[in-house]
């Protein structure tokens, strides 16, 4: 009689718990964690982590890295790792991944909603990668100091290595830079890859500071720190919209690309959070942050609304870029050793 009492009590209980829940908002009863690689800037990394789990409830542990140094440490934690999702970044290293098996085929239920360059990245990584931005390549310089150095306003790749700019360009090094590496295998690809390899001798020594990140050389033309910076055109805009005297510059051969890319890491603790963050990232909603976070790349989502500054592809001459080739392992271990041994090597 207790017995059947006490049973009475704990399905009555049982089913009121369920009731709750039933009405409780799905970002409080979604519990999990999830630790993400970030590779764009950090304001956007911050807001995306902010938004996710004010949208699902799931905990984020962040980590913010350049490409580079990002797929260095994925290929490093392969037999224990520790990551769930890579997020943004050039999609070079994230195909390399994809290649070495260091990321996991996941087919998202969002991936109707992608322009076709980016089901076209998730196609040629079987589905190990997806593109969720695109920028173009540039470079941007400061009009304060050309000014005040009676220096020419350059407006072609050519224009960087004349003997007038020794010391006053910034670039990104592409050993640690998916941008870097972008801009190398451009050079390839558009001039061929000895006349590149001559052109990126010669830069070198109007090169002040090869840079770990990526967005740092345009940054340091906005502080006065050097006149051109070498990067994609939307982190100039983010500059020329704070108030920066930067000009943004299409050079006039032709120019390169990126996809940023999103990758579920092989042997994620945390999978279904991984696809939940995934899943949510393809959204237009979630891709329609990055004005807030001053992010101006072209998403990837159809429907997402692109920031007005935004670069627009249609006004840039861009290269075909062979992502399979330039993004494979074997191209792009050849071309960094090749980088590192005539060209960073020589003296300036």
């Amino acid at each position: 009689m207790r017995v059947t009492s006490y049973l009475t009590k704990a399905v009555c209980i049982g089913i009121g718990v369920a009731a709750f829940l039933s009405f409780w908002p799905d970002a409080v009863r979604a519990q999990g964690n999830l630790t993400l690689y970030c590779s764009p800037q950090i304001e956007w990394c911050q807001l995306v982590v902010a938004e996710f789990e004010k949208a699902t409830g799931i905990k984020v542990a962040m980590t913010r890295k350049s490409s580079g140094e990002t797929f260095a440490q994925v290929k490093a934690e392969a037999s224990n790792p520790k990551g769930d999702v890579w997020w943004g970044g050039t999609g070079d290293p994230h195909l390399q991944a994809a290649e070495e098996g260091l990321t996991m085929e996941y087919k998202s239920p969002k991936l109707a909603e992608l322009q076709d360059w980016a089901t076209n990245q998730a196609k040629a990584s079987k589905y190990r990668t997806v593109g969720i931005y695109a920028g173009a390549l540039g470079f941007g310089y400061s009009t304060e100091l050309l000014a005040k150095k009676k220096l020419p306003e350059p407006k072609c790749w050519k224009d960087l290595i004349k003997p007038e700019y020794k010391g006053e360009v910034q670039v990104a090094d592409p050993n640690s830079s998916g941008t870097a590496y972008t801009m190398l295998a451009t050079l390839v690809q558009m001039f061929g890859e000895q006349e590149a390899f001559e052109y990126m001798k010669k830069l070198h020594k109007n090169v002040n500071q090869y840079t770990k990140s990526g967005s740092a050389p345009i940054k340091a033309a906005a502080q006065g720190e050097t006149a051109i910076g070498i990067t994609f055109m939307h982190d100039i805009v983010t500059m020329v919209v704070r108030g920066s005297p930067i000009k943004v510059v299409s050079p006039c051969e032709g120019t390169g690309y990126e996809i940023g890319s999103m990758s579920v890491i092989k042997g994620a603790r945390n999978l279904e959070s991984a696809k939940k963050f995934y899943d949510w990232a393809l959204t237009a909603d979630a891709q329609s942050l990055g004005a807030k976070a001053e992010a101006y790349q072209v998403p990837s989502n159809k429907n997402a609304t692109a920031p007005p500054q935004a670069p627009k592809f249609s006004e840039i001459k861009l290269i075909n870029y062979d992502f399979a080739k330039y993004g494979s392992s074997a191209e792009r271990k050849r071309l960094l050793e090749k980088w590192g041994k005539e060209v960073k090597a020589l003296p300036q």
